[in-house]
């Protein structure tokens, strides 16, 4: 008798372990609470996978021998401690996928610098002319992707959520890109609990497998685990290294033994900023690490352009840049975008805090911006923090909106950047939303 699987949510994550599941001969039923959208909806049904939306049948979920539970889902939920209370076991979508992968697994997390950081990795392999796939918490779901096919190298995004029920998941080459408080509701305010999290994707970890990290990140030398098994390398802005990536007088330079195995300009990086120095450094370290030429690794950086959402330049109108970096869902990454910029520039801010602190892009502010456009529904938090910073500051309700009031205080020379430092759900349906409705409003003046 086949044993029986369920998954908990019905998005790519949830589908693709459904789909892989039924591959290898489960008894597969999936439970969304809310409705599924179509497209996945259509591949269920052509799978032949059972499934239920816009409801938990707690009944049939407690006849499961092992459960998949989908990241959006929180340990709170009255589901989850039914399962729980049964003691049916909880797995990830991504430790689920692991065990039926043969390929070599590239596993990027982090706060900020993820997205980037991952496609950068996946350029540099592509590029080499290796059969890799990229995915996780971009793209397909790992689950789908071996579903598909097996690959011999998979380069994942894996967020802290994905990490939360990871037991087995052994990635061979692991990157920590920063970590900096995020997503504390679910780790009950406290950062040691989310920097646990993200640990995690080091647990399994051995002397045959490498960890990256920044060596400049302050809270993850405080909560990095003394019994790390992995080879560590990291990178740095501010240090040399004597085994890392480091920046020597503008030059990108990795030291193996204190030697120099590979150099590059920083001003030749196809993406501008001091975190996007970060980014091509880890993805350096990771090409080098798996022999990847030098010829490669730098054509590919060079070369590389910049994802939808993080910093996309959308078009230049009368003399005026416009930039759209709705991905930034959190005060440290704005700080980011802003250290980047060289322009005055007209910043559109606002949505669903998050707990932010904004003391921490005071003074970035400051020095950089003119006027701020709120786009969310309340505004006051940043009002407050930054009434005394700034020429004027306005509220706006929709991307259209905000666009238009840009478009009339701007002058030629200036830039209006969209970085938002909070989630989307007060307007929007997602970051990427408010990001392609901000471009679509641009693309209209």
């Amino acid at each position: 008798m086949s044993k029986k699987l369920v998954i908990l949510g019905g998005g790519e994550s949830g589908t693709g372990a459904a789909v892989l599941g039924k591959k290898h001969g489960y008894d597969v039923f999936l439970s969304d609470a809310k409705a599924i959208t179509a497209s996945y909806k259509i591949e269920l049904q052509e799978h032949a996978i059972a499934f239920e939306e816009n409801e938990h049948s707690t009944t049939l979920i407690l006849e499961a021998d092992l459960i998949v539970k989908s990241p959006g889902i929180p340990d709170k939920a009255e589901i989850i401690k039914a399962i729980k209370a049964k003691g049916i076991k909880i797995v990830s979508e991504i430790e689920f996928a692991f065990n039926f992968c043969k390929g070599k697994v590239i596993a990027i997390t982090g706060t900020n610098g993820k997205t980037t950081t991952t496609t950068m990795c996946h350029a540099i392999l592509k590029n080499a002319g290796l059969d890799v796939a990229l995915g996780g918490n971009i793209g397909k779901s790992f689950a789908a992707l071996i579903a598909e096919k097996d690959h011999d190298y998979y380069v994942l995004e894996i967020s802290s959520f994905q990490l939360d029920n990871c037991y087995d998941f052994k990635p061979h080459i692991a990157i920590i890109t920063n970590i900096t408080p995020d997503h504390l509701d679910r780790y009950d305010y406290k950062v040691e609990n989310y920097a646990a999290s993200k640990f995690r994707i080091t647990q399994n970890q051995d002397s045959n497998d490498i960890l990256i990290f920044c060596e400049d990140d302050a809270l993850t030398h405080q909560y990095k685990p003394k019994n790390i098994r992995a080879k560590q390398i990291s990178f740095s802005l501010h240090k040399h290294l004597i085994e890392g990536a480091f920046n020597e007088n503008g030059i990108l330079t990795i030291n193996k033994n204190n030697q120099k195995i590979f150099d590059m300009n920083i001003q030749q990086l196809g993406l501008r900023g001091m975190h996007n120095t970060y980014n091509g450094m880890a993805a350096a370290i990771m090409g080098n690490v798996l022999n990847i030429k030098n010829e490669v690794i730098r054509n590919s950086l060079m070369n590389f352009e910049n994802i939808e959402h993080r910093l996309e330049a959308v078009a230049t109108i009368n003399g005026v840049e416009y930039i759209n970096d709705s991905k930034a869902t959190n005060v440290n990454s704005v700080w980011y975008a802003l250290e980047s910029m060289d322009k005055p520039l007209i910043w559109i801010a606002g949505g669903v805090d998050k707990g932010n602190d904004y003391t921490l892009i005071k003074d970035l502010v400051k020095q950089k911006v003119k006027m701020i456009i709120c786009l969310g529904v309340d505004n006051l938090k940043i009002h407050q923090a930054f009434a005394n910073d700034v020429e004027l500051i306005v509220n706006t309700t929709s991307a259209k909106e905000a666009v238009d009031a840009a478009y009339k205080l701007a002058e030629r020379g200036d830039a209006v950047l969209l970085s938002p430092a909070c989630a989307s759900f007060d307007l929007f349906d997602s970051y990427e939303d408010r990001g392609r409705q901000f471009k679509v409003a641009v693309k209209s003046l």
